[in-house]
């Protein structure tokens, strides 16, 4: 990133704050070998991993359980040409652990779509890279 280029990096303990503020983010992960972007809705957990939940027989449970893949949320503001997006890298896990996912029943995030086989996945935060774009009003 250049420093000139308007943009203010996050550090880490200021991305997870912003990630704590949305409710729905992007996972992006590669789906025959190209790469492929879903919007979720997501909750970090104590240790500031990314949660997921989804049903067992998704797609996307397959595609990314085991694999490293990315997360990205972000905010803006087009009247003020503001906002924030926030990428998080690491390896995605379902969660298997009876008693953790029990757990994640009560604390993780809600389904929005009705299932009975509903699972976790768990995104290690690995890598946590940010940046912030500024208000600044634009003259009419």
């Amino acid at each position: 990133m250049f420093s000139n280029d308007g943009f203010r990096p996050l550090d880490r303990q200021e991305c997870l704050r912003l990630l704590g503020k949305v409710p729905v983010g992007r996972v992006v992960y590669t789906r025959q070998a190209l790469p492929a972007v879903l919007p979720v809705n997501f909750s970090l957990d104590t240790d500031s991993s990314v949660l997921l939940r989804t049903s067992a027989a998704s797609d996307l449970a397959r595609a990314i359980d085991g694999a490293v893949v990315a997360f990205e949320a972000d905010d803006f503001d087009a009247a003020d040409r503001s906002g924030w997006s926030v990428v998080v890298t690491g390896r995605a896990t379902v969660v298997t652990d009876p008693a953790e996912h029990e757990r994640l029943l009560r604390t993780g995030p809600p389904s929005w779509v009705v299932g009975r086989d509903g699972v976790f996945i768990r995104i290690e935060a690995e890598m946590v890279t940010g940046r912030e774009l500024p208000a600044t009003r634009a003259s009419d």
